[in-house]
């Protein structure tokens, strides 16, 4: 879905115009680590180091949220997302959001 679907943390696309705005764009999910992963990630934070289990479930969110961006903007027709952010916030104890936002637009291709 998302090769069709220009992208970017600027505020313009270079060699493109944009035409119209439609608007904040995003995607939102919320997440929890299950005991045997808090245990897991555990025993990471004791010895150091990458905390594999933890990076994993980052991605996950953040792969989630972005998808349900690119759905909430190919909706409403735009063809890209300009400044577009990732933001988190822990809900409660163990419990995360991810937000990934930006502003749909309407681009056209320079000549």
């Amino acid at each position: 879905m998302s090769e069709s679907l220009l992208i970017t943390t600027s505020t313009s696309l270079e060699g493109y115009k944009i035409v119209k705005q439609l608007g904040l764009v995003r995607g939102i999910t919320v997440r929890s680590r299950s005991i045997i992963g808090n245990i897991a990630g555990g025993f990471m934070t004791i010895f150091g180091g990458k905390s594999a289990i933890y990076t994993e479930l980052c991605e996950n969110a953040r792969e989630e949220a972005f998808q349900l961006l690119i759905q909430h903007a190919s909706i409403i027709g735009a063809n890209a997302i300009i400044n577009m952010r990732y933001d988190a916030n822990e809900v409660m104890n163990g419990l995360t959001e991810v937000l990934a936002y930006g502003t749909a637009v309407v681009v056209e291709k320079i000549d």
